[in-house]
């Protein structure tokens, strides 16, 4: 299909570009941009007699395809929470063209075989692009290494055990050195299992006020500090996932200024919501790292704006009814976060924690630099993954409506500004709401 993209305000951070203008898709390519914005021949939206199908996206924003680094897709193994289709369809419907999905299946993805299945399953399906993350070690059980060649060969593109953090700071060690031997990076979730056991959320006033047994900051910024020092000590490159606390914050920009190779990420509920969510017992606010203080989110929003913090991604984490609906101690954790990330994300913006180029490093180019993934630009000749976002369409969070199966949020009912309207991966249509 070709497609022209019509009058939009194209931002490319990738090659510093923002301006009015024209974006001509052929062939699954960028193959032009103009800005001659005279009116084409034929209707808007509608194919022209030379097999042109023009979208007129005035007054719109048209950005590199949006990439969310830190999904979970539940299969194989726990299709009942979310299918690879499933969680594709909610990337494309929250303006993501590609998606990188952790481990944590059943079997664990720590062998060429789960990590190929994946790539199949993610073919068929024919939505967006899926990138799988590969275990760290085997079953993810923190005790031998995974075969990191045979994953990268299978397609992996960085290795994490994801929420069962490597304790063993030795295999840590080794597994850098691993994976620094491939160019590829491993994504720590930092926290140290001694100083968190048993706790449900934050260790504050709040989990004193309703009894909830509480996970000191301390347990993630621990592990931060331990995974910076084997990073600056081997050279490789440590990648913190969802960042919660200020120390962790304070660790990272530190670190950086060293010239650690160390990148980050955070969620939008980090930046967005507090411990005060789970006062009321909501479990669909149970997650982990549990949601902090004040003084935490002020200052994942300040690594945000230095640049400390170099991406935003979901970390979405869909759950069953059943897994939710439960006491809060034995609820699952986690947050369905594919299809609310862009507009919450936007909130930055409108707050001016963030400009809107900025925010689009953070949600396309810097986590395809991170990756090591082709993706990320509008250049001419690279894939035609766009989206096309109406920065002032508002609309209600509705779990009803989600693509995703599931339907765990704490953002019900919300009243959201911006929205991805045009999602566009290989250069085919795979989400409109214009």
């Amino acid at each position: 299909m070709n497609i022209l993209l019509q009058g939009g305000r194209v931002i490319d951070p990738s090659s510093g570009r923002d301006r009015i203008q024209n974006l001509l898709i052929s062939g699954g390519k960028i193959r032009a941009r103009s800005a001659d914005l005279k009116p084409t021949k034929g209707p808007a939206g509608r194919k022209r007699n030379d097999d042109l199908y023009v979208i007129d996206v005035s007054g719109k924003i048209v950005v590199p395809g949006l990439i969310d680094m830190h999904t979970h897709l539940r299969e194989p193994g726990h299709e009942y929470k979310e299918t690879i289709a499933s969680g594709s369809q909610a990337a494309a419907a929250g303006g993501f063209t590609s998606i990188a999905c952790m481990p944590n299946t059943n079997p664990v993805n720590d062998n060429r075989s789960v990590t190929e299945f994946i790539i199949k399953k993610a073919a068929a399906a024919g939505i967006v692009n899926v990138y799988p993350i590969a275990a760290i070690s085997l079953k993810s059980e923190g005790i031998t290494l995974s075969d990191y060649w045979d994953l990268k060969e299978g397609g992996a593109v960085g290795f994490s055990d994801d929420g069962r953090p490597v304790m063993n700071a030795a295999l840590m060690r080794r597994a850098l050195e691993y994976a620094s031997s491939l160019n590829m990076p491993v994504i720590s979730h930092c926290e140290d299992t001694n100083l968190s056991a048993g706790g449900t959320m934050h260790e504050g006033f709040v989990s004193a006020e309703t009894g909830l047994v509480g996970i000191p900051g301390i347990a993630e910024d621990v592990m931060v500090s331990r995974d910076i020092l084997l990073a600056e000590f081997t050279g490789a490159h440590i990648h913190i996932a969802h960042v919660s606390t200020a120390g962790a914050v304070r660790l990272i920009r530190e670190a950086k200024s060293r010239g650690v190779h160390v990148t980050a990420e955070t969620a939008p509920h980090y930046f967005t919501l507090t411990d005060e969510a789970v006062r009321t017992f909501n479990t669909f606010a149970k997650v982990y790292p549990p949601l902090r203080g004040e003084a935490d989110r002020a200052a994942v929003r300040e690594g945000l704006a230095d640049g400390t913090i170099d991406a935003i991604a979901s970390d979405h984490a869909p759950h069953a009814r059943t897994d939710k609906e439960v006491e809060f101690d034995y609820a699952a954790t986690g947050i369905v976060g594919l299809e609310t990330s862009l507009g919450l994300s936007l909130s930055l913006v409108q707050d001016g924690v963030l400009t809107l180029p900025k925010l689009i490093e953070k949600m396309a180019i810097n986590p395809a630099r991170i990756l090591g993934i082709r993706k990320g630009t509008l250049a001419d000749g690279a894939d035609a993954d766009i989206t096309v976002i109406d920065q002032n369409r508002e609309w209600v969070v509705d779990p009803r409506n989600f693509r995703s199966r599931g339907k765990n949020t704490p953002f019900k009912d919300w009243l959201l500004k911006g929205k991805a309207v045009l999602t566009i991966v290989g250069g085919e249509i795979r989400y409109q709401d214009l």
